[in-house]
């Protein structure tokens, strides 16, 4: 992994978060991160957002630190734009969700322009990861901004999780609730077909009872005109008898 780059990204006070090294570019437009999913261990996209340059410089370089809770990372490939992938060693390894071991991580990501962004141009670049099984907490990816004059660190962290009054805020996510497990969805699925069947079986039931009812309703109206048939029958048969 880049040295320099580490430093850069890793140079911050253990109790106020990361601070700025560099402040360039205005606040009001900041680097951001919006995700697809923001489910504890959920597989999510992350899209990051640069709108502006650096103080009016044209951007050339994106670098974004992956926060140590994530191992992981599959950027999305954007045009305009080389993108290399930094890992670093893992202290102790650690095992992933497939039970593999794993002795190093995704620390980085650069992503370097063939041609300058610039000022006032917004493009995006997307992460592809898994984030950790923690809800509630929140994740914050440092993002250094270079450009053809100076640099913007996006990498402070508010100790209080207020970033309003940074100035140079680094993107942050927090990690909400798990989503129904694929097993509780089955569950409710077999639930649902349960129901259906029960529904179905009412409803023929239903038909069945309906169509009884029928058959013995166009019963009773034969037999009536079978009983009023023959009562004609036996009137006509007297008058004959009368007659002659």
């Amino acid at each position: 992994m880049n040295f320099r780059t580490t430093s850069r990204l890793l140079a911050v006070p253990a109790v106020l978060g990361l601070v700025a090294l560099a402040t360039a570019g205005p606040a009001s437009a900041h680097v951001t991160v919006t995700a697809s999913s923001s489910a504890a261990g959920a597989y999510t996209v992350l899209t990051f957002s640069a709108g502006h340059g650096c103080d009016g410089s044209p951007t050339t370089k994106m670098e974004i630190s992956i926060p140590e809770q994530i191992l992981n990372v599959t950027p999305t490939r954007t045009p305009f734009w080389d993108l290399e992938v930094q890992s670093e060693k893992l202290a102790e390894p650690v095992t992933d969700a497939h039970g593999a071991k794993v002795t190093e991580r995704d620390a980085v990501v650069v992503f370097t322009a063939t041609e300058p962004l610039p000022d006032g141009v917004r493009d995006t670049f997307e992460l592809s990861v898994q984030l950790p099984d923690a809800e509630g907490e929140t994740l914050a990816f440092p993002v250094i901004q270079s450009c053809e004059k100076g640099e913007t660190a996006w990498t402070e962290v508010a100790s209080d999780g207020n970033a309003d009054e940074l100035e140079s805020p680094a993107p942050v996510l927090t990690v909400t609730a798990a989503e129904g497990s694929g097993h509780g969805a089955a569950a409710g699925a077999g639930d649902a077909a349960s129901d259906d069947t029960e529904n179905d079986a009412d409803s023929s039931t239903k038909a069945a009872k309906a169509e009884d009812d029928d058959s013995n309703w166009m019963g009773a109206v034969g037999l009536g005109a079978g009983l009023l048939g023959a009562v004609a029958g036996g009137v006509a048969l007297a008058r004959t008898r009368r007659t002659s």
